[in-house]
């Protein structure tokens, strides 16, 4: 069976299931979730996002959608880049970044794209923007909180299948 962080916290075992079947079935989407994965939170050129704010932030936003299996293992993933006290900050939901403008608009688009993504508007970019977030960063931001919520669907939809949810 893959190794891949969703089927692990999914508790998808080579059984012979019904699951572990369409797991093996899809093998390839697995991998490619596993490498978007790496690619979101572990990337070359982090830009203005460190390896440590990008894990805060994914454990926020687990938070946020009651995920608590990703939210462990991101937090797990945070504790390894041996995080200062601002990085463990943005991961607590409650965090609102207080004074740090930069902070404050990322910990808002990003809050609000978690939660209720429908209610984006232009101006939560120019928000950014106007933060000093730059555009680069702006996409890197969009593009962790879009596998967020896709990796977050699909272990929901791991467990209702294996019954678990």
């Amino acid at each position: 069976m893959s190794t891949d962080v969703v089927t692990r916290l999914a508790s998808v075992s080579d059984d012979g299931s019904k699951v572990a079947a369409a797991v093996a079935l899809r093998a390839d989407v697995f991998a490619m979730t596993q490498a978007a994965h790496d690619a979101a939170l572990k990337p070359t050129d982090t830009g203005g996002l460190t390896h440590a704010e990008r894990a805060a932030l994914a454990t926020r936003i687990a938070k946020l959608n009651r995920c608590d299996e990703l939210a462990a293992h991101y937090s797990e993933l945070l504790a390894s880049y041996d995080a200062d006290e601002d990085a463990l900050a943005i991961a607590d939901p409650a965090f609102d970044g207080d004074a740090w403008s930069r902070i404050n608009a990322v910990l808002t688009f990003t809050d609000l794209v978690a939660a209720n993504p429908k209610a984006t508007q232009p101006d939560d970019v120019a928000s950014l923007q106007a933060a000093g977030v730059s555009d680069a960063d702006i996409v890197r931001l969009a593009e962790l909180n879009a596998f967020l919520a896709y990796q977050i669907r699909l272990l929901a939809g791991l467990k209702l299948m294996r019954g678990a949810a």
